[in-house]
C-alpha cells in the first residue's frame, strides 16, 4: 500500500505520538533528471551572501525581527519566489496545477513498474522506482499538509485541500493496483536479486509490502471486499468515539463555593444562572479550578463523576470498534489487532509489550506510591484526621494544588505562576545552535527569506550548517499563535533527503511505454522542484527541508523580546529534536529518512532533546536578555517542581492507559471496556476506582493508536538509558553527540533499531529484540 508511506506521519502533539491525520507528516519533494549541473547553484542559494546572517544574531534574528539592518533593502532587491523557496509553489493556482502534473508525472513510473517483469534489469531497480513514486507523490501532498494547516490565505487553503485531496484519491487507485503490489512482492521473494539487498533497501521493500498487505490487496477476491467493509467501518466508528462528548453539568450552589479563594470564587459567580446555582459543565475552566481550590469534596466527587459520565454510545462505538478491529486482524491471518499492528514495530508483539510495560511499572510504582503517600499526608494534615486517609480520584488535583502552594511558600513565593519563568526565543534559539555546535559540529544559521518564500511574515529560516559551512538543510520556524493556525506543535518534513544521482529519470519516458510523452507538461516540475543537493561518499544526495509549527502566545507589540514559557522551551526542545533527527538523516532511500522510522523509535531523538535542559551546562548556553534574563539553575528546577508536583502519577497514569491498550486489543470480541478499566485502576491503579463511570470514552486515542499507545513510554525509556550513558556528566561532549549522529540520527529507519541501541548503549543482548530485551528497556524506567 502506497498511502501510508506517501502520506506516513510522524506527528504528534508534545505528548503523543499521531498518524497521517495528525499534525505532524514525513514528507520528501520531485525528482531532478539533472543533478551535477544543479549542484553548485543550490549550495549558493543554501548560503546566500547577502542574505546570510552571523550565529551571534540568532538572539536578534528572533527577538527584533523587524529591526533587521537589512530586512527591507533584501526585500527590494530579492527576486520573487515560490513557498519553500520554489518557484511552482509562487501561488494557489500553481500548487493545483503542480498536482496535476504530478499524477500525470507518476503515472509513467507507475507504467515503468507495471512493464518492470519484461527484464532483469528493471526488476533490480523496483524498489528505487517504487521509493521514487513515493517521492513524487509525498512531495506535493505533505507540502500541501502543511499549508493548510498554517497558511492565513483561504485561497492557499482550498488550494491546498483540493491539491492533498486529488492526490489521495489517485493514491487509492495505487492502493488497490495487484500489478504493484505482485511486482514489488516477486522482488522481495527472488532469492538472486533480494541477496544484493543493503539493510535499508530490505527494509524499503517490505515497507511497502507490508503495506500493500495491510490493505488485504492479497486477498482472496470476496475476503478483499469485506476487508475494505471492516475498514470502513472502523473509520466510522472511530469517528463516533472520538465526536465531543456530551455530558450533564453540575449545578453548584453559592455556599457551596465556600473555601475557594476570592479571585477565583468572584470569577465563577459571575457565571452564575438565573437560580442562583452556576452551572459548571465537566472537563470546563470552571471545573478544573473547582477542583483544584475546592476543600468541598462531595462537590469534587460529584465534579469527577459527571466527568467520566457513561456515554452509552460512546462506550458501544468503543467496543464495536474493537470488535471490528479483531475481525481486521483475523481476516489477514492475525489472532487479535495488536498482534497484526505490531509486526513491524521494534516491539513486534503483543507479549513483548506487556513485559515492557509490567517491568516499567514495576520499575515506576514505588516512585508513584511516594507521590501519593505525599498526597495523604497532605489530606490528613488539611482534615485533621487521625489515621492517614485513602486518596480519591477526585483528591488529586485539590491536594496537589495544596502540595505546589507548600512548595512555593518554601521557595519564598517568587515563582507563583507559570509566566514567572520567561526565555527570550532569540536566546532559545542560540542556545540551540551553541548546544549542536558542541554535539554535533553543526550551526543554526539565521537567513532573510525572499518575498513568497514563506506562508507568513512571523515565519523565519534557518539553515543548518557543519563546522566547514557546508549545508545540512534548511529549517523554517513558525512560533507564533494566529486566528486559523492548527493548535499545538509540530515538526513538519517538507523534504526527506534521499539519494538522487541513480534515480535513471529518462527511462521512465521509454519504459513506460511513452517515449513520446510531452516532457514540458512534466519537465519544469522535475528541474525546479527537486531543490538543492550536495555530494558525499561519491553520492548525490538531496538536502532535507523541515518546518516547526507551534502556537506559542505571540509577544506583545510594546515588548521587544520574545517571551517564551518554560513549557513552551521544553515543547520547542522537543520538536528541535524531530528537526534535527531530519537534518542528519542520510539515506539512499526517503522511505526510511530521517523521521521515517518506526513509531516506537521516532521519539526517541526529540525526548531526549528535552533531557538537555535539565543540565545546568545547557542553560548557560542560553545568553540572557535584558527583557528576559535567563534564571538561576535553582530557581527553575524550584519553578519545575513547583509547576509539575506529582511526575510519577503521571507517568504512572501513562502506564495503565498503555496496559488498557494493549488489553483492548489483544482481548476476544465481547469484553467490557467499562469492567477491564476498573480491573485495572484496582489492581495495579494508584486509586480506587470509582462507581458509576466510564473514563475510557475519553480515551480518544484508542482510535489512531490502536495498540501503539506504550510508544511514547518505551522511547522515554531509551532517551532515560541514552542520556544516562553518554551525556548525563558532560551534555557537551562532542564525542558522545558523533557517536550518537553517526550510530542512531543518520539512519533515519535504515538501520535496525535494536541494533543501533545495542551498539550505542554496548549492550550487545539488546540485538535481538526479544521478550527479555523489552523487559530491559522497562527496567530504565522513565523518570530521574
Amino acid at each position: 500500500m502506497l498511502s501510508r508511506r506517501i502520506a506516513t506521519a510522524s506527528r504528534r502533539s508534545n505528548t503523543q505520538l499521531c498518524t497521517s491525520a495528525a499534525r505532524k507528516t514525513t514528507a520528501t519533494s520531485i525528482i531532478h533528471p539533472n543533478f551535477s549541473s544543479r549542484q553548485l547553484a543550490t549550495t549558493a542559494q543554501l548560503h546566500p551572501t547577502a542574505s546570510s546572517l552571523q550565529d551571534g544574531d540568532i538572539a536578534q534574528f528572533f527577538d527584533r525581527p523587524s529591526t533587521s539592518s537589512y530586512h527591507s533593502k533584501l526585500l527590494s532587491l530579492s527576486q520573487r519566489t515560490g513557498l519553500f523557496g520554489q518557484p511552482e509553489l509562487s501561488s494557489p493556482q500553481s500548487l493545483n496545477a503542480l498536482a496535476e502534473r504530478t499524477v500525470k508525472r507518476a503515472q509513467l513510473l507507475v507504467d515503468r513498474l507495471h512493464n518492470a517483469r519484461s527484464s532483469r534489469q528493471e526488476m533490480k531497480k523496483v524498489v528505487k522506482n517504487f521509493d521514487r513514486l513515493s517521492d513524487m507523490l509525498c512531495g506535493v501532498i505533505d507540502a500541501a499538509e502543511l499549508i493548510r494547516h498554517a497558511h492565513p490565505n483561504h485561497e492557499w487553503v482550498d488550494a491546498a485541500n483540493n491539491a492533498y485531496e486529488s492526490l489521495c484519491s489517485y493514491m487509492n487507485v495505487l492502493n488497490t493496483d495487484v500489478e504493484l503490489y505482485e511486482v514489488i512482492r516477486t522482488v522481495v521473494a527472488d532469492a538472486e536479486i533480494s541477496s544484493t539487498f543493503t539493510y535499508e533497501q530490505r527494509q524499503t521493500a517490505l515497507i511497502f509490502v507490508r503495506d500493500f498487505e495491510k490493505s488485504g490487496i492479497h486477498l482472496p477476491p470476496a475476503a478483499r471486499a469485506e476487508y475494505v467493509q471492516l475498514s470502513d467501518a472502523v473509520n466510522t466508528l472511530g469517528r463516533t468515539f472520538s465526536a465531543p462528548s456530551r455530558l450533564p453539568s453540575v449545578y453548584v450552589r453559592s455556599s457551596e463555593l465556600h473555601g475557594i479563594p476570592s479571585w477565583i470564587r468572584d470569577q465563577l459567580s459571575r457565571r452564575s444562572t438565573f437560580s442562583g446555582k452556576l452551572k459548571v459543565p465537566p472537563r470546563s475552566y470552571e471545573a478544573a479550578m473547582i477542583e483544584r481550590y475546592s476543600p468541598n469534596e462531595d462537590l469534587r466527587h460529584r465534579l469527577h463523576v459527571a466527568e467520566s459520565h457513561p456515554e452509552p454510545d460512546k462506550i458501544h462505538a468503543l467496543e464495536e470498534l474493537l470488535s471490528v478491529r479483531d475481525r481486521l486482524a483475523k481476516l489477514v491471518g492475525k489472532p487479535n489487532f495488536a498482534e497484526w499492528s505490531l509486526e513491524d514495530k521494534m516491539a513486534r508483539n503483543s507479549d513483548h509489550v506487556m513485559h515492557f510495560l509490567r517491568a516499567l511499572e514495576a520499575h515506576e510504582r514505588p516512585l508513584a506510591l511516594s507521590e501519593v503517600d505525599r498526597l495523604a499526608r497532605a489530606k490528613q494534615g488539611f482534615l485533621n484526621l487521625p489515621e492517614l486517609p485513602t486518596v480519591q480520584a477526585w483528591d488529586r488535583d485539590f491536594y496537589s494544588t495544596q502540595l505546589q502552594q507548600q512548595e512555593m511558600a518554601r521557595g519564598g513565593g517568587s515563582h507563583s505562576g507559570s509566566s514567572d519563568i520567561l526565555f527570550s526565543a532569540g536566546s532559545v534559539f542560540q542556545g540551540l545552535s551553541s548546544l549542536f555546535n558542541s554535539i554535533y559540529g553543526l550551526r543554526l544559521q539565521p537567513v532573510e527569506v525572499k518575498p513568497g518564500e514563506t506562508w507568513h511574515p512571523d515565519v523565519q529560516r534557518l539553515d543548518v550548517v557543519d563546522d566547514s559551512g557546508s549545508p545540512v538543510g534548511v529549517i523554517y520556524v513558525d512560533l507564533w499563535a494566529r486566528q486559523g493556525k492548527h493548535s499545538g506543535a509540530a515538526h513538519y518534513t517538507v523534504r526527506c533527503s534521499r539519494r538522487m544521482d541513480d534515480d535513471d529519470s529518462e527511462a521512465d519516458f521509454a519504459l513506460s511505454g511513452h517515449s513520446d510523452f510531452d516532457r514540458a507538461q512534466v519537465q519544469i516540475m522535475e528541474s525546479q522542484s527537486s531543490g538543492m543537493t550536495f555530494t558525499q561518499s561519491g553520492k548525490t544526495l538531496r538536502l532535507p527541508i523541515a518546518a516547526l509549527v507551534c502556537e506559542f502566545v505571540p509577544p506583545a507589540k510594546s515588548k521587544i523580546a520574545t517571551g517564551l514559557t518554560w513549557f513552551e522551551v521544553k515543547t520547542l526542545f522537543h520538536e528541535m529534536g524531530h528537526a534535527i533527527h531530519s537534518m542528519i538523516g542520510r539515506t539512499d532511500y526517503q522511505n526510511v529518512s530521517g523521521t521515517r522510522c518506526t513509531t516506537d523509535f521516532v521519539e526517541l531523538p526529540s525526548i531526549l532533546m528535552e533531557r538537555f535542559l535539565t543540565s545546568p551546562a545547557v542553560l548557560s548556553l542560553f545568553p540572557s536578555s535584558p527583557s528576559a534574563p535567563i534564571p538561576s539553575y535553582a530557581d527553575l528546577m524550584r519553578h519545575i517542581r513547583e509547576t509539575q508536583p506529582l511526575p510519577a502519577i503521571e507517568s504512572h497514569t501513562q502506564i495503565l492507559m498503555a496496559l488498557l491498550d494493549q488489553v483492548y486489543h489483544s482481548s476476544p470480541s465481547g469484553l467490557s471496556t467499562t469492567a477491564e478499566l476498573h480491573k485495572l485502576q484496582d489492581t495495579i491503579g494508584l486509586f480506587p476506582s470509582v462507581p458509576n463511570t466510564a473514563w475510557q470514552t475519553h480515551f480518544t486515542h484508542l482510535f489512531g493508536y490502536g495498540a501503539t499507545y506504550y510508544s511514547y513510554l518505551f522511547c522515554r525509556a531509551i532517551a532515560k538509558k541514552v542520556w544516562k550513558t553518554l551525556f548525563e556528566v558532560n551534555p557537551l561532549d562532542r564525542n558522545a553527540g558523533e557517536r550518537f549522529k553517526e550510530e542512531v540520527l543518520k539512519y533515519g529507519g535504515g538501520k535496525e533499531p535494536w541494533e543501533m541501541l545495542g551498539s550505542l548503549l554496548n549492550i550487545p543482548e539488546l540485538a535481538a529484540g526479544d521478550r527479555k530485551a523489552m523487559e530491559l528497556v522497562g527496567k530504565w524506567g522513565v523518570e530521574q
